[in-house]
């Protein structure tokens, strides 16, 4: 059965970092696009940041640019988020998600096809 598992949110001050971890089961993650999203509250779910299947070119939102980075253990079937200079407006519910459809990044949110559970980050003093 195919999952993804994300771990590594929490509480955190602004200027502060924390790294996400989205651990896949029942496929091999560097075989499609995996993206990072986001969901604050009364928002609409947005995309973070994407890594693409095989090389591994990467992509992120204008938001995050600079102090975000996404990245694959393969060995672990494992993708990353490192976040750092977090600021209050990051706060929201993280999801990682896999589109099976495509290696790239091209895909609406509305197409990946797996999620996980998702995992709080709160920044605040």
């Amino acid at each position: 059965q195919e999952q993804l598992v994300e771990s590594g949110g929490g509480l955190v001050q602004p200027g502060g970092s924390l790294r996400l971890s989205c651990a896949a089961s029942g496929f091999t993650l560097d075989h499609y696009a995996i993206g990072w999203f986001r969901q604050a509250p009364g928002k609409e779910r947005e995309g973070v940041s994407c890594i693409r299947g095989g090389i591994g070119r990467t992509s992120y939102a204008d938001s995050v640019k600079g102090r975000f980075t996404i990245s694959r253990d393969n060995a672990k079937n494992t993708v990353y988020l490192e976040m750092k200079a977090l600021k209050p407006e990051d706060t929201a519910v993280y999801y990682c998600a896999a589109d099976v459809r495509r290696l790239d990044c091209r895909g609406s949110v509305d197409e990946y096809d797996y999620w996980g559970q998702g995992t709080q980050v709160t920044v605040s003093s």
